[in-house]
């Protein structure tokens, strides 16, 4: 299996979609600040992953992940865990809007 995978910064709110072959290890590396694009990021979460049968299908699915299709599948599919991530910050943008 080759996973394609989606973190999330905590620091930033930014994210990150990547391809490996074990992702238990590579959430290791992600977490202990040995990847270098996420290491000022950190801490980083791991929102979404995929497991591929083979390993082109896992990096067509990371560009595609990139895209702007891809970007609006993943808010949809975890539209619930985001909601659950940012209730206050949405709820404060509201009301500064509103006057």
């Amino acid at each position: 299996m080759v996973y394609t995978y989606v973190l999330h910064s905590a620091k930033d709110g930014r994210w990150y979609t990547g391809v490996s072959k074990d992702l238990k290890a590579r959430m290791h590396e992600h977490r202990t600040g040995r990847v270098r694009s996420t290491r000022s990021r950190l801490p980083v979460i791991l929102a979404y992953y995929e497991a591929c049968v083979d390993e082109a299908d896992a990096w067509r699915r990371e560009r595609y992940l990139k895209t702007g299709r891809g970007k609006r599948y993943l808010r949809k599919r975890l539209s619930g865990w985001l909601s659950q991530m940012w209730p206050i910050k949405l709820e404060r943008h509201l009301l500064t809007e509103g006057g």
